[in-house]
């Protein structure tokens, strides 16, 4: 095999992989707002600041943002996790809230105060980015 052919084919292999990568942001942005007034006395105040996490291991990537709120991560394959590390932190910071207060079937709870926290671990061969959600919880009241 000549030199030429050589280079040739790792070039070729090179760029289908990374033509083959993934890609993800983690993160859905809707265009959607609820907006509640919180100014009458119908409601009670019954968690604070309770959390959620959630990560994602990827191989031969790199993860970063440039903000808060919104991580993104570029890699050949995805290892741990199912790259939906926005909603699995929600998920999570919701059955942290059941450990503690019990139950939310059957109950009108909202989320107030969210406060998204992100990170990113950047190996040479491996990258793990992170959401961390926080949020109060109140219970409305008849």
């Amino acid at each position: 095999m000549s030199m030429k052919y050589f280079k040739s084919s790792l070039a070729l292999l090179f760029l289908s992989i990374l033509l083959n990568s993934c890609a993800s942001s983690g993160a859905f942005n809707a265009a959607t707002l609820t907006e509640v007034q919180l100014s009458e006395a119908d409601y009670e105040i019954i968690a604070v600041n309770v959390k959620g996490e959630a990560s994602a291991g990827y191989i031969l990537g790199v993860s970063g943002g440039f903000d808060a709120r919104q991580i993104q991560t570029i890699a050949l394959a995805r290892i741990s996790g199912s790259g939906m590390i926005y909603g699995e932190a929600i998920e999570n910071l919701w059955e942290n809230f059941r450990k503690e207060y019990g139950e939310t079937e059957g109950r009108s709870l909202a989320l107030i105060n969210i406060r998204y926290d992100t990170e990113a671990l950047n190996l040479i061969l491996y990258t793990q980015p992170t959401v961390s959600v926080r949020a109060d919880v109140i219970e409305f009241t008849e």
